[in-house]
């Protein structure tokens, strides 16, 4: 099964020769071999570059253990460019070289060498391999598939494929799978064999337990504001268990490192800063977040603001938790001050927009609360409502759009509607 990916195809053909390494990242088993070594492979084939100038490395596979030593990757890649045309060189997951870094700069000022490298851990994206690579890495970061990706290759109507996205996620190996058992077993042995595994090894963590409850602790409460110091006292009370605060920030860390979440901070929308506690988590995988509950905790209105969030990152959008402080006089006359919140925040460049992600909203008590936050917001950047229903878009006499998830997933340019 063919499943395109046009603007990650896109990013890669547009930064082509730009004298930087590329640097693809993302988690495990979201595509980034099958982007570099399927479709901008053949992308460049049909532009006419011959096979034998497109050089593929997988590290990852056994055989080629041997080129996991980084003079041995050195001289096997010198040993394939043979003219002064331009070679393609492409090594997926590359941090299994021991200082890669060198190997890849090496090839910093060959004109005829444009090279290309994915990356799935903590190490391949810290602070020292960036200052390494001496500002001249160009990253981008692959998601697992988008809904509309997915629904290009689903064979049914667009209502059972959301519910199918939000069960089983966007890992493109799902959709090799026709039915509901052999999915769930691959995202378990996934979750299990090579993300746990991968963290477990790469931080000598000890205890398993503790870092398996911290993640049931952060997968159900997707949507929800934390900090560590909540978690550590839900490990006294829930598991009985005392776990520092600091021992938890580590762990949240890793969990993220390892691209399995990411971690939205709070923005005071007014005050124009942001606040230091508390946060969200969202899953970079819906399928993997409820393989770890076995699929218990299905709640739509939580699994539907955790889709809009992969979509907004997926657009190249930076997003925060809003936070709108009014005052307000309470059921007793009195004032006081409340903080309102605004499910996200995004920006990207000169773009912002404030978004709402509402499952249901039956009634007029239901429509003033979730549009409080926004209409307490006094610039002109636009202000939209998502709701899990197809409905014909529509924008009010305070200038806040509402519109269904399938016309915000679907359409390309949906926030500009």
């Amino acid at each position: 099964m063919i499943i395109q990916r046009p603007n990650y195809l896109q990013k890669l053909i547009d930064c082509r020769h730009n004298g930087m390494i590329k640097i693809i990242t993302g988690i495990r088993r979201c595509g980034k071999s099958y982007l570099l070594f399927q479709l901008f492979s053949s992308w460049l084939k049909e532009q006419g570059i011959s096979e034998d100038h497109i050089i593929k490395i997988d590290l990852e596979n056994r055989r080629n253990k041997a080129l996991r030593d980084p003079d041995a990757l050195l001289a096997h890649i010198d040993s394939l460019v043979k003219d002064d045309s331009m070679h393609y060189v492409m090594i997926d997951e590359v941090q299994f070289v021991n200082e890669f870094e060198d190997v890849l700069n090496s090839y910093l000022k060959v004109p005829n060498v444009d090279v290309y490298a994915t990356g799935s851990n903590a190490k391949f994206l810290s602070k020292d391999v960036i200052t390494t690579f001496r500002g001249r890495s160009f990253e981008i970061k692959v998601y697992p598939l988008s809904f509309s990706e997915f629904f290009s290759a689903y064979n049914g109507a667009q209502e059972n494929a959301l519910d199918a996205y939000m069960t089983y996620g966007g890992m493109p190996q799902i959709m090799e799978f026709n039915n509901d058992e052999l999915k769930s077993d691959y995202l378990k042995n996934l979750y299990t064999e090579t993300y746990l595994r991968d963290i477990k090894e790469r931080y000598q963590i000890k205890n398993d337990e503790e870092m398996e409850n911290l993640l049931d602790f952060i997968s159900s409460s997707i949507g929800s504001l934390t900090n560590p110091s909540k978690l550590a006292n839900t490990f006294t009370t829930v598991k009985k268990e005392k776990i520092s605060r600091n021992t938890v920030c580590s762990y949240l860390e890793y969990i993220c490192e390892a691209f399995l979440a990411e971690k939205a901070s709070r923005y005071d929308v007014k005050g124009k800063k942001y606040l230091d506690t508390p946060y969200k988590y969202y899953f970079t995988d819906l399928g993997l977040r409820n393989a770890r509950l076995n699929f218990r905790q299905l709640e739509p209105s939580h699994m539907m603001e955790n889709v809009i969030y992969n979509e907004l990152r997926i657009r190249g959008f930076n997003v925060d938790v809003g936070v709108v402080p009014i005052v307000r006089r309470n059921a007793e006359g009195k004032q006081e001050r409340v903080r309102l919140e605004i499910d996200f925040v995004c920006n990207k460049g000169s773009r912002k927009y404030y978004i709402q992600s509402a499952y249901q909203m039956l009634d007029e008590d239901k429509i003033r609360q979730e549009e409080a936050s926004l209409r307490n917001v006094d610039d002109s950047f636009k202000k939209i409502i998502i709701v899990g229903s197809d409905i014909i878009i529509r924008r009010n006499e305070a200038g806040i759009t509402t519109m269904g998830i399938y016309d915000f997933l679907l359409k390309e340019n949906s926030l500009e509607l």
